[in-house]
């Protein structure tokens, strides 16, 4: 299994070979063993395979070829709106219409769908994570027709690869991994981290290409700048109210 884990690939590119509902279905029972807070499994999955409604997904992904190429487009989403009527037809009061039950049901859906993704890659399919979900959560949540306290997190395009392109780097594990407590980092820290990946061919290209001095400028500048990352931070807070997780108490 960890041989496993340490090969994982992004597969943006999938043959036309169809997945079997029945090996589909065992995923998703895979998914749904997932550990979760209180047992409660706050969160649905959307399949969607129609060639039309992923065609209608496709613009709130910003158009990326996998979401109409891939034989299964999956749409994981906090859902807090099964588990209140549960409660109500059960003459039991639910309070989940807040950031905190938010930010428990956003945690175990993206657990879900990660234990999804492993599951699919240890049988040979291949997965990418779509990052533009809660960009244009609204977008999304008209398309899928999502109810109140339903909220998309995360999309997962999911099928046999077509491709097997290289490994994306990663930090060393001092990076990441932190004993005991946690370690700041020095400059000298910061620069020996960040060595390897500033030094690749690939990534000196990459500044090259975006008209920048330093590989972090790209990511400032051009990829994830502060105003995008604000403007899309204010229209995902508005979606978030609009489904009734920032009740009226919460705004005080």
């Amino acid at each position: 299994m960890l041989n496993l884990l340490n090969q994982h690939r992004t597969i943006r590119k999938y043959t036309e070979q169809p997945i079997d509902p029945q090996v589909l279905a065992q995923l998703f029972e895979a998914a749904c063993r997932t550990s979760n807070t209180g047992n409660m499994q706050a969160y649905s999955i959307v399949s969607t395979t129609d060639k039309k409604l992923k065609e209608q997904l496709a613009p709130a992904h910003f158009n990326q070829p996998m979401i109409t190429q891939a034989p299964v487009v999956l749409t994981f989403c906090a859902d807090y709106n099964r588990f209140s009527k549960w409660c109500e037809q059960r003459q039991a009061d639910p309070g989940y219409d807040n950031f905190q039950s938010f930010m428990a049901t956003a945690i175990d859906t993206l657990l879900a769908a990660q234990t999804f993704c492993i599951a699919a890659e240890s049988i040979g399919l291949g997965i990418c994570y779509l990052g533009t979900t809660t960009y244009n959560a609204r977008e999304i949540i008209n398309t899928l027709k999502l109810p109140r306290l339903v909220v998309p997190i995360t999309t997962i395009t999911v099928g046999y690869p077509a491709e097997m392109p290289e490994q994306t780097d990663r930090l060393p594990l001092n990076a990441v991994v932190h004993y005991e407590t946690y370690h700041d980092f020095t400059p000298t820290d910061i620069d020996q981290l960040y060595a390897e990946k500033e030094s690749s061919e690939f990534y000196k290209q990459f500044v090259a290409e975006n008209n920048k001095e330093t590989l972090a400028q790209v990511f400032t500048d051009i990829r994830y700048s502060r105003k995008n990352n604000e403007f899309f931070s204010d229209k995902f807070l508005k979606v978030l109210k609009e489904q009734g997780f920032l009740s009226a108490s919460n705004q005080q």
